[in-house]
């Protein structure tokens, strides 16, 4: 886990829980330019089953759940980190 007790995280650090797990997802992806504002799919080729081993990814390490109605909310890594900051935070408050 990342997340050390009582450890805010902050947007950027965020970002690079996502881009960690995209990189284990789509090895030969480069992910060096990845624009923080575009959405992921225009930028790298992943598809909806990529989608989705991301969030189980984020539920498998972090412990973080994604509701499928909220999936559209993960399109870019800023709206990604703008919905999984505060729940990252959440649970370091809870530890």
């Amino acid at each position: 886990m990342i997340c050390a007790a009582n450890h805010h995280m902050t947007n950027e650090e965020c970002k690079k829980a996502v881009l960690d797990i995209i990189a284990d997802i789509a090895p030969d992806e480069d992910l060096s330019n990845v624009k923080p504002d575009v959405r992921l799919r225009d930028q790298l080729q992943l598809d909806s089953m990529d989608f989705l081993d991301i969030v189980m990814e984020l539920r498998k390490r972090h412990g973080i759940e994604v509701p499928e109605a909220d999936y559209m909310r993960l399109a870019s890594l800023d709206s990604c980190a703008e919905y999984l900051t505060p729940k990252f935070n959440a649970l370091a408050a809870k530890s």
